[in-house]
């Protein structure tokens, strides 16, 4: 049975979030949904990452087994006109992989981007889609301390107390913080795995550093406290983009 790669890119602000729930509909049971029309049969997709409600994917990577050999832009377009009538997720491209390629267990790194929209005016047209901070940031501050937290830690402090990982040790190969477009700043975070709400954790801490209520002193304290009370507020998903999975070439 060929097994297809997809690159898909949603918006996350309808769903609850990309695993299929009982309490609505995920973007994963979407494209099954499309799967399925187009196919013919019950299949299952597997993704790279389980994005939660409200966060959004340039680059989220999913595998499934469909039982007939299609060409890839024929899945690709099929898929794409079934899925324009819930308009939220469009499939950027699909290619067919080896039986041993799964999305998640073969993935090398994952890269995700907070979006702070910090202006004094709320945003409009990015409303769900960027945290508004109307204080100014410092940015430089941020990405200075954000550098301390290069490298394989345990990070207890920044993760959600429902994270069922086994253990809390992470390397967290990028963490930079940079000025983005519009009045935008832009956090760039780029592990093999996260933790549960570990970027969000470590975006809401770093906004502390921003706004010069946190020295880069009392990040690093956090992580080394291992302890959930000593993380700063959890920045909320509507900023949160998943966008790249690397794999061997």
């Amino acid at each position: 049975m060929p097994r297809y790669k997809l690159t898909i890119e949603y918006d996350g602000a309808p769903y609850v979030g990309w695993q299929r729930q009982k309490n609505g509909l995920s973007v994963q049971e979407t494209v099954e949904i499309a799967l399925k029309a187009f196919c013919g049969e019950d299949v299952t997709l597997f993704g790279a990452g389980r994005t939660d409600a409200g966060v959004h994917a340039t680059g989220q990577v999913a595998h499934v087994d469909i039982p007939k050999l299609w060409p890839i832009d024929t899945v690709r377009d099929a898929l794409n006109a079934y899925l324009r009538e819930e308009g939220g997720v469009a499939i950027l491209a699909a290619e067919i992989v080896p039986e041993t390629f799964d999305a998640r267990f073969s993935a090398r790194k994952r890269h995700y981007l907070y979006r702070i929209l910090n202006r004094r005016p709320p945003p409009t047209v990015l409303k769900g889609h960027v945290w508004w901070v109307w204080k100014s940031l410092d940015v430089e501050a941020m990405n200075a301390a954000a550098q301390r937290l290069l490298g394989t830690h345990d990070f207890h402090t920044f993760r959600s107390v429902n994270c069922q990982a086994k253990s809390p040790i992470r390397t967290l190969d990028r963490l930079d913080v940079v000025t983005g477009p519009g009045g935008e700043v832009h956090i760039h975070a780029s592990a093999q795995s996260f933790l549960h709400n570990q970027i969000r954790s470590l975006a809401g801490s770093l906004k502390l550093v921003g706004d010069h209520r946190w020295s880069d002193g009392d990040l690093v304290a956090a992580l080394e406290a291992r302890d959930r009370k000593r993380c700063g507020p959890v920045a909320p998903p509507d900023g949160l983009y998943l966008t790249q999975v690397d794999y061997a070439s």
